[in-house]
């Protein structure tokens, strides 16, 4: 209580009541006067992660102006009928750029059918092009997607009309590249764009900001990266009445407030606790025999206090599974470090998720930030460990988990960044894939991921570990062979003896 008192007594000591007399209000009153200015051509940049902290009502005001020829860039498109989705429904969008395609079928159909223009690119660099843009810093290096498509210029911006994503088009440019203390990266270049739609949760009159929970994500970084910022909020307050220490954006970098009446928020995927799950019936219908034997074994990777990232699908059952004793630091890659389980039906909140656009709560201790400081946490080798799925993986300790080229194009999302961030790496997946095939090959055939960055394999029959740039395996499941594993390998396993090997 002393200590409050004295922080209160600091707090009047540097703020006064003065305003100054030049200030004019940011706050426009509709819709239509926010939107002056925003035009075809235009390149945009538009917050949010999945639906959560997507600046809705202003992409509504974009569809209004019937803009089009736009360059849209934001980490995804949203949904069919939310979010970016509604533009490029309405054709409005000639160009995205992007991590991930996701779910939206709408945004996946025109790229395939050469209609739209794609520059898919790993979101911890399109978080970090956004903040350096805004910096004035016009290029940087990064390990994040080197010896990948983006590196050699192979990924697709176009696909031939009609050829549903069989045929490519127009390609990407090749990135320059440097070796920096024996490692290698590619230069991107910054973004700076012509308009930043912007969702915070509050604002004061000047134009301060103050975000919530994870709806900060890209927001944070895409205010400062244009000429002309538009911010939706959900409160405005008059200038004074926010504590410049809980101020997350300065007014300077804003240009219009402009507040929806009433305001809407959905959440993607909402989950619950399993015990509340099993109360409504809600079953995963997955392979759970397989996934449990994952989880055996993966546990054993973690000690307590851990700061751990965990990639969507079978990595994000790690906390159901954990030892009684063992807590570890979970850090989502949209902006949160110390999240807990998911919340109890009717306590789910919009404005936090994790990476898998599900609904989560926060343990104490924990913290908010945004996309840039979650990926220099992620590439900077702050964590402990990383854990993400695979589509295939290489006797060299390569991975590809994001494209199909062909058949599926989802996007890398963040795993270019976390495969690139020096902590070890944990691919954790089911050994071969739903038609009986290969999934541990002697070559990837599909694009990369990563490049020889895999430190541990552990499948629901074996686990293998890089030695010396070769995975060699080490163990196996006791429901298990060493002849079944072998026949379910695409690359020789030179263990002779299942005597040798040790059981999980």
């Amino acid at each position: 209580m002393q200590a409050l008192r004295k922080l209160q007594k600091l707090n009047k000591n540097y703020t006064s009541t003065f305003v100054p007399k030049f200030f004019q209000s940011k706050v426009v009153k509709s819709r239509a006067e926010a939107m002056e200015g925003v035009k075809s051509g235009q390149t945009i940049l538009v917050g949010g992660f999945g639906l959560c902290g997507t600046p809705q009502d202003l992409i509504r005001g974009v569809e209004d102006t019937k803009a089009k020829d736009l360059c849209i860039v934001s980490n995804n498109a949203g949904v069919d009928n939310w979010g970016i989705g509604i533009l490029i429904k309405n054709y409005q969008v000639k160009r995205m750029i992007a991590s991930y395609i996701g779910e939206n079928k709408t945004f996946e159909q025109q790229y395939l059918g050469g209609q739209l223009e794609v520059e898919l690119t790993p979101q911890g660099t399109l978080a970090e092009k956004c903040r350096a843009g805004g910096a004035g810093i016009p290029a940087f290096y990064t390990p994040t997607g080197a010896h990948t498509w983006i590196q050699t210029g192979e990924m697709p911006v176009t696909f031939k009309p009609g050829s549903n994503g069989k045929v490519k088009g127009q390609l990407s440019k090749p990135k320059e590249s440097r070796q920096f203390n024996g490692r290698d990266y590619i230069m991107e270049e910054s973004i700076f764009g012509d308009v930043a739609l912007i969702k915070a949760w509050k604002a004061d009159t000047l134009g301060n900001l103050v975000f919530r929970g994870n709806a900060r994500n890209f927001n944070a970084d895409m205010v400062t990266a244009a000429k002309l910022v538009i911010v939706e909020v959900e409160e405005i307050v008059e200038v004074g009445e926010l504590d410049p220490n809980e101020i997350h954006t300065p007014s300077v970098y804003v240009d219009r407030i402009y507040k929806p009446e009433p305001y809407e928020k959905v959440i993607e995927r909402p989950r619950y606790t399993k015990k509340d799950e099993e109360a409504m019936g809600i079953k995963s219908g997955k392979n759970d025999a397989a996934r449990d034997a994952i989880m055996r074994r993966l546990v054993k990777e973690v000690d307590n206090g851990m700061s751990v990232n965990l990639g969507i699908g079978i990595p994000m059952l790690l906390p159901t599974k954990l030892p009684e004793g063992v807590d570890i630091y979970l850090q989502t890659e949209n902006g949160s470090l110390g999240v807990g389980d998911y919340p109890r039906k009717g306590y789910a909140d919009a404005d936090f998720i994790n990476a898998g656009k599900e609904s989560i709560t926060l343990n104490k201790g924990a913290s908010i930030f945004s996309s840039s400081q979650s990926f220099a946490m992620i590439r900077g080798g702050h964590l402990d460990l990383t854990v993400l799925g695979a589509m295939q993986v290489s006797a060299n300790a390569d991975i590809a988990s994001w494209i199909i080229p062909g058949a599926m194009v989802k996007g890398m999302g963040g795993a270019m960044d976390l495969v690139a961030c020096g902590s070890k790496i944990v691919v954790t997946m089911e050994h071969v894939n739903k038609r009986g095939e290969h999934k541990l090959l002697k070559e990837c055939d599909l694009p990369l991921t990563g490049k020889g960055v895999i430190n541990t394999v552990i499948t629901d029959l074996a686990v293998f570990q890089n030695i010396d740039g070769k995975l060699k395996l080490t163990e196996i499941s006791k429901d298990t062979t060493l002849e079944e594993v072998k026949q379910k390998t695409g690359f020789e396993i030179d263990v002779t003896d299942e005597s040798q090997l040790k059981k999980f």
